[in-house]
């Protein structure tokens, strides 16, 4: 026992290795692949135990069903006979839709998955609890005090630039009304000469 108080918290559980997941993912998804989706199930299996989810045992209860289907389909057909056009497209349609489908989604969730918030990256620092799992809850409870720290004005960076200020803009106003005067006044003069 831990005796009073809170007992320990469990760090959070780190997530894997970018190479090891992505390694993991390969073999699985080349397991499924060269196996013609008969072992497709193992890549469920380990989306089931990774994420705990019950839709995921469900769709592994649910492929394995689907696998075990597969192969009574072709267990049945007889072997003395060539199979028919409808046999073949529905073997390999069945088998093409398995295929697809367990490799889009176990890649889908198992990606989406470790991109949670709430998994960590192993290089990250574990974050301390907030209370002392050894000391009992007080009775009363007081808002923490913030430590009063006096804080320094802040100082100007030496390497800034100082901008020289623009001109002053009424002095340029009034330049630019003595020019379009002048071009007014000037056109006037050419508009009556015509």
């Amino acid at each position: 026992m831990h005796g009073y108080g809170y007992p320990p918290q469990q760090p959070p559980k780190s997530r894997p290795d970018s190479a090891t997941l992505i390694t993991l993912r390969v073999i699985f998804v080349a397991l499924t692949v060269l196996s013609c989706t008969f072992l497709g199930w193992a890549a469920m299996l380990r989306l089931a135990i990774v994420t705990r989810k019950p839709r995921d045992w469900w769709l592994l209860v649910l492929v394995v069903a689907l696998t075990i289907g597969l192969l009574a389909f072709f267990a049945s057909l007889p072997e003395e006979e060539e199979m028919t056009d409808a046999e073949a497209l529905i073997g390999v349609g069945w088998l093409l839709v398995m295929l697809i489908g367990i490799i889009t989604y176990y890649l889908i969730m198992e990606i989406r998955h470790y991109a949670t918030p709430g998994t960590y990256d192993s290089r990250q620092p574990i974050p301390a609890p907030a209370t002392n799992p050894y000391r009992p809850p007080a009775a009363h409870h007081q808002a923490p005090v913030p430590p009063q720290h006096p804080t320094p004005p802040p100082t100007p960076n030496p390497y800034t630039v100082q901008d020289t200020p623009p001109p002053p803009a009424p002095r340029r106003l009034d330049q630019v009304r003595a020019e379009l005067d002048e071009l007014s006044d000037y056109l006037r003069k050419e508009g009556e000469g015509r």
